[in-house]
């Protein structure tokens, strides 16, 4: 039977001792490998480009650049990133902080090699991982002050349906394929469904599809 890949992984933390330790961590019996390491936010970006990574475990407060920077410049070159946040601190505001700069997860310095290694997965697989419950306070502190989401009463079935495979992670061809549409449709049904929602983003889509329950939030 032919073996998965292993994930490959950018190290971004500015702490030596610290960086290491992950790296240590992470062994290939978790099905990751780990690519490089970046000791602040800019070496990160030029690293992220270079390399390549499935994804990047990126620290906030870093010298030169924030994690936070580094997250916005990576998704900018690159959408498709898929960054995940660690952090010694879990306050809802950095948390929204990471998803808004367009993280895909947040997770504790001290969480244990199995949890690092099932949230690195589920980022990998294009999920939200998130501390437990803290998906709907993220939600209301991304909305705040944009008069909040819509209900899901504006959209239509097929939209709902969209909005339940992007919470899912799935792009935009697997969804194509799910609902035998063409990538064009699910395009113009992701693009009907953020503005009626009043969202800006597949984050906050699936964000929101958490918080009213239609899936759950991927630990």
């Amino acid at each position: 039977m032919q073996e998965k890949p292993l994930i490959r992984v950018l190290v971004v933390e500015d702490h030596a001792v610290v960086r290491e330790g992950l790296c240590s961590l992470l062994t290939a019996r978790y099905g990751v490998e780990v690519i490089g390491q970046a000791a602040d936010g800019l070496e990160a970006v030029e690293k992220a480009g270079a390399l390549k990574p499935d994804v990047i475990l990126m620290d906030l407060a870093m010298p030169r650049m924030t994690g936070l920077e580094a997250t916005l410049k990576i998704r900018e070159a690159d959408p498709d990133a898929k960054v995940l946040v660690l952090s010694s601190f879990s306050d809802d505001a950095k948390v929204s902080a990471a998803i808004k700069a367009g993280a895909m997860g947040f997770l504790l310095k001290d969480s244990s090699a199995d949890d690092l290694a099932h949230a690195i997965r589920s980022v990998y697989r294009g999920n939200l991982s998130l501390p437990q419950g803290l998906a709907q306070k993220v939600m209301a502190g991304l909305l705040g002050g944009e008069g909040g989401a819509a209900p899901t009463e504006e959209l239509t079935r097929r939209e709902l349906d969209v909005l339940k495979c992007v919470a899912q992670g799935m792009s935009n061809a697997e969804i194509a394929e799910a609902l035998s549409v063409s990538v064009p449709t699910v395009h113009s049904h992701v693009h009907n469904l953020l503005g009626k929602l009043n969202l800006t983003s597949r984050t906050q889509a699936a964000l929101y599809a958490i918080e009213i329950g239609l899936v759950t939030s991927q630990q």
